[in-house]
């Protein structure tokens, strides 16, 4: 039997159905900037669910998606009160991980409107160093292309704290990524920049699925974490789109996401947990089934 990290699951999504309030652009940003302490309450219900890593709710925080909205001035402030709630989280918990969301640069699924790798590097490196210091490792997500996934590398790496690269698939194809591109085609960044951990997420668990075995063989430490979205439709695909674009399966129960988890687990995943719609249900199923299987969860 293995040792498991156990992830948390949608922080997003989640803040945005607790908080009740209409979707915006500025997603779960929106909600912490009425009601901060949310975060905190989400972080910790998945923690008594058996998750051993807080995810900052920092995913959507960076600059390109505050221009405009007045609030540019508060990217610091963001920052720092999201990292800050998931510490608190993990001191009440009595242990556990802080992961620095590092989201992608433009919008989700939307490697073409992504800034090259060059400049897409100093701009995470700016997130790492307002708010890094606080983390126990960096954890890049969505990433749809290799060009997307280089940037985002290049500004997290060499940073003294782990790197876990998460990347996206297609919905009904896990070997391409979002870009169209094999996803076999990572392991040629991993010669010069390797991360510390690969893993799809963001993705239908499906696809998630269908990946394993590619990312299994590249070498490093992987696992997933699937959304429970249909798929991602040409709705949100467009500028500045609200997740009522996307639409919540109706048949991913917390028994049948923790099937598919498992199924990942027997493939040699090392690392699960939940993306958007999977919430402390799921997870707390998932902590109960790794247990009972014979894993730990670590």
């Amino acid at each position: 039997m293995s040792d498991i990290t156990l992830l948390d699951g949608s922080i997003g999504q989640e803040l945005v159905h607790r908080s009740g309030a209409a979707p915006t652009p500025l997603w779960s940003t929106s909600v912490m900037l009425q009601n901060a302490g949310l975060v905190g309450d989400v972080h910790r219900d998945y923690f008594r669910a058996g998750a051993t890593i807080a995810t900052t709710n920092t995913y959507p925080v960076h600059r390109d998606r505050l221009a405009g909205t007045g609030l540019e001035d508060r990217f610091a402030d963001l920052l720092h009160t999201a990292v800050a709630q998931a510490r608190a989280a993990v001191a009440a918990n009595g242990g556990g991980r802080v992961a620095l969301s590092l989201g992608p640069l433009g919008a989700s699924y939307r490697p073409d409107i992504c800034p090259p790798p060059a400049e897409a590097a100093p701009l995470y490196e700016e997130i790492i160093g307002l708010a890094g210091q606080d983390a126990d490792l960096f954890l890049i997500e969505t990433a749809s292309s290799t060009a997307q996934a280089h940037g985002a590398l290049l500004g997290s790496l060499g940073h003294g704290k782990p790197v876990w690269l998460g990347v996206s698939v297609a919905d009904d194809d896990g070997s391409k990524l979002r870009s169209g591109e094999p996803l076999t085609q990572l392991a040629t960044l991993f010669e010069t920049l390797e991360p510390d951990a690969v893993l799809i997420n963001c993705s239908r668990p499906e696809a998630v699925g269908q990946a394993m075995p590619i990312i299994a063989d590249m070498g490093l430490p992987f696992g997933g974490y699937a959304n429970g979205f249909t798929r991602i439709t040409d709705g949100f695909l467009g500028d500045k789109p609200t997740v009522d674009a996307l639409t919540a399966r109706r048949d991913l129960g917390p028994a049948d996401y923790a099937k598919h988890a498992m199924s990942w687990v027997d493939q040699g995943a090392t690392i699960v947990g939940g993306c958007c719609e999977v919430g402390p249900a799921h997870i707390a199923e998932l902590a109960r089934q790794l247990t009972a299987a014979g894993h730990r969860v670590a």
